[in-house]
């Protein structure tokens, strides 16, 4: 298969004089066209603070619902912090690559959904696997093994994420999933994860108290052999409520956890 050359554009300059709140190394790939989806959206690749020092390579996080991740001027209802938070792990010595997936608005349902009913979702990991991966790992240094590549998002991204944890196992080795939409599709989830072979690697689960509960699938996962506080780190935050903030504030102890070897 051709992998075709991307210019990979600097985000600030691609977005002219409009205020941003992106920190570091952000690179954008304009317009990336998916034969799965047959649909184009902006893909953006941030980089840890020592890329620029040195041959290191990096794990890989796919994250959905790319422009609420970085940039408070572009994000749906406040942003996640992504990069300020590696910043500061940078610090612990964890370090990553992020590769963030924007969604299409009003086919995002669709295309987080991985069940047969009108979803997309299947083609939607094909084009994170077959399409993105492989440009990803040749464009940048990455450590492209299932070990080191996983899938991170919130609500039907967490879903996604979850479900293509399971349906990709030579791919993805962790996976994080924040407040995952359980309930979706008369809660298929659970059924398929059931019937799933065990994938070895690390699952991280939450909810806040004042949303949606995920102890259903924890008590799932732990029944397939995952192990709380190794393989599985679940987390209940009082409070917590299904929205960007909670999410933020959750993502570093999820990103300690995912990222630790």
């Amino acid at each position: 298969m051709r992998i075709e050359t991307i210019n990979w554009q600097d985000y600030a300059a691609r977005n002219g004089s409009r205020e941003h709140s992106v920190v570091d190394t952000l690179k954008v790939w304009p317009e990336a066209w998916s034969p799965q989806l047959e649909n184009k959206r902006d893909i953006l690749v941030y980089l840890p603070p020592s890329y620029k020092r040195g041959n290191r390579r990096y794990p890989v996080i796919y994250m959905h619902d790319g422009q609420n991740l970085f940039d408070r001027a572009t994000s749906y209802a406040g942003e996640w912090q992504v990069d300020e938070t590696l910043e500061l792990l940078s610090q612990e010595g964890l370090e990553a690559i992020v590769v963030g997936i924007p969604n299409l608005g009003d086919r995002r349902v669709v295309e987080y959904n991985p069940f047969p009913d009108k979803g997309k979702g299947e083609r939607y990991l094909a084009f994170i696997v077959e399409t993105l991966k492989p440009m990803i790992d040749r464009d940048f240094r990455t450590r492209p093994t299932r070990d080191h590549t996983g899938l991170l998002g919130s609500s039907m991204g967490g879903l996604i994420s979850l479900y293509g944890f399971f349906h990709y196992p030579y791919v993805f080795g962790f996976a994080g999933a924040m407040s995952p939409a359980l309930w979706f599709a008369g809660r298929a989830i659970f059924p398929y994860v059931r019937a799933a072979p065990f994938v070895s690697g690390r699952i991280y689960l939450d909810h806040g108290t004042r949303e949606g509960n995920a102890r259903p699938m924890r008590a799932l996962l732990v029944e397939k052999g995952y192990r709380l506080g190794h393989s599985l780190m679940y987390v209940h935050e009082e409070g917590g409520e299904h929205n960007e903030a909670a999410w933020a504030r959750r993502l570093p102890e999820a990103l300690r956890f995912l990222l630790r070897r």
